[in-house]
C-alpha cells in the first residue's frame, strides 16, 4: 500500500530483456536507500514492483508482460525518469490516499494549460467504460501521485497542479501525447461497482 506522496525522481541506467523477464535497473537518490532491503516494494509510476537486486545507487526490478502491457514503464528509454515511492508504514502520515499500486488504466495527456499560478493537464482515459470511476473533486492517482480531479467533461478530464508538485514529480516534464498510468481511488471504485450491481438486480 502507498499514499500517493512521491518521494524521489529515478533515472533508469539499464534495461536487460529476456523471453519473459524485463529487468530495469534505476539509479535512485541516496536519501530513498535508507532500510531498502530486496524483497521490498517499490512503487515506479504508481506501479508496485518489488527489489530485485541493490547494489550501491542502483536497484534492480523485474517486469512481467502483464506489467508492460498495462502500464507505461513499457515505453521506457535509458536516461528516461519515473516517480517513486516506498510502501507505507503504519506509522506512516496519510497525506495523499491510500493506493495500491496497481495500474487500473492508462490516459494520453490531451491539453495543457499553463498559465501563471495555474498548470493544468487535460487527460483522455484509454477504456472508456472506466471513466465511470473518475468524479469531480474525487481522488485519482496519475504516475503515483495522488491528485484530485478537476473538471470532468464527456471525453476529458483534468488535474491542476501546484508549482510543488512540478518540481518534485515528473509531470512538469511531460508533454502533449505522453501516456500515463492511471489508479483509480479504491473506495470509489468499490461504491461505484456495487451501486451497479445492485440497480442490475431491481
Amino acid at each position: 500500500m502507498f499514499t500517493g506522496i512521491v518521494q524521489g525522481i529515478a533515472e533508469l541506467y539499464y534495461i536487460e530483456k529476456t523471453k519473459d523477464v524485463r529487468t530495469y535497473i534505476f539509479k535512485m537518490p541516496s536519501s530513498f536507500l535508507e532500510g531498502l532491503k530486496t524483497g521490498y516494494s517499490v512503487a515506479n509510476n504508481g506501479c508496485c514492483l518489488t527489489v530485485t537486486k541493490i547494489i550501491d545507487d542502483y536497484v534492480s526490478f523485474d517486469l512481467v508482460t502483464e506489467t508492460l502491457l498495462k502500464t507505461n514503464l513499457d515505453i521506457l528509454n535509458i536516461g528516461d525518469k519515473v516517480n517513486i515511492e516506498r510502501a507505507a508504514r503504519f506509522s506512516d502520515e496519510i497525506g495523499g490516499h491510500f493506493v495500491s499500486g496497481h495500474i487500473m488504466a492508462t490516459a494520453i495527456i490531451t491539453r495543457i494549460c499553463n498559465k501563471k499560478n495555474n498548470y493544468t493537464i487535460w487527460l483522455n482515459i484509454d477504456v472508456f467504460e472506466k471513466k465511470k470511476y473518475i468524479f469531480h473533486k474525487g481522488f485519482i492517482t496519475i504516475d503515483g501521485i495522488s491528485l484530485t480531479v478537476g473538471e470532468v467533461t464527456q471525453k476529458e478530464f483534468c488535474v491542476h497542479l501546484i508549482p510543488e508538485t512540478l518540481s518534485r514529480t515528473t509531470l512538469g516534464q511531460k508533454n502533449i501525447s505522453h501516456k500515463v498510468n492511471i489508479e483509480f481511488d479504491l473506495n470509489t471504485q468499490v461504491i461505484v461497482d456495487t451501486v451497479e450491481r445492485v440497480l442490475a438486480k431491481s
